[in-house]
């Protein structure tokens, strides 16, 4: 079964070079459609048609009021929704994507470099394929206020505090999936890297059956 994604890459703040190659990433992966957009308008309207909406490395205010009112309902009736690097530091003025969506607001980051990744959930589809240890370079969010594990089920975690990188939970009928990796462009010709997402972006659209 194919999968319509809606994939947003708008960005009002940092943009990262990684967006092209992100893009075509996630176009390339098998049972997905996706429509691509930078235009706010395209998530004015019904976005019933969509499995999933993903903010594919998104910074800054990207929505328009009646943007930010379709996105909300669509999700609390049922349509999926995933978050891919900083997406963490968009719509951050607006109280129902940080505190309900997101459960988590960017607050900086460290320089790029390697580290290791330590493995919450070894059965989820985002994860299942990871050894419990991983080696990944990337930027290593941090995050205000940390993510609570009472509410969100945590998948990834790293950092010198070990504090969550990636997690999932249930917002109204959808489902919600955030990783804070992705930074660089070579993160998405990684297959570790691209399987995490792929299981992510499954894990949400199976919601809409």
């Amino acid at each position: 079964m194919t999968r319509r994604l809606l994939v947003h890459t708008r960005t009002t703040d940092y943009r990262h070079d990684s967006i092209p190659a992100a893009l075509a990433a996630v176009g390339g992966l098998e049972g997905f459609t996706v429509d691509a957009t930078e235009d706010p308008a395209a998530l004015e309207g019904d976005l019933a048609p969509y499995a999933a909406v993903v903010f594919l490395c998104t910074s800054g205010d990207i929505l328009t009021d009646a943007g930010r009112a379709a996105l909300a309902a669509a999700v609390e009736s049922g349509t999926g929704f995933a978050g891919v690097h900083s997406a963490a530091c968009t719509e951050e003025n607006w109280s129902w994507y940080t505190d309900e969506l997101q459960r988590s607001r960017f607050a900086g980051h460290p320089p790029f470099g390697t580290d290791v990744v330590l493995v919450e959930d070894r059965a989820h589809p985002a994860t299942a394929h990871l050894p419990a240890e991983w080696t990944w370079s990337d930027e290593w969010y941090d995050f205000d206020p940390v993510p609570d594990p009472a509410e969100v089920s945590v998948l990834l975690r790293g950092g010198e505090d070990r504090h969550p990188l990636a997690w999932h939970h249930r917002q109204g009928r959808g489902r919600v999936f955030f990783t804070a990796l992705g930074h660089d462009a070579a993160a998405y010709a990684d297959p570790a890297f691209l399987a995490h997402l792929r299981g992510g972006l499954e894990w949400v659209c199976e919601g809409r059956r």
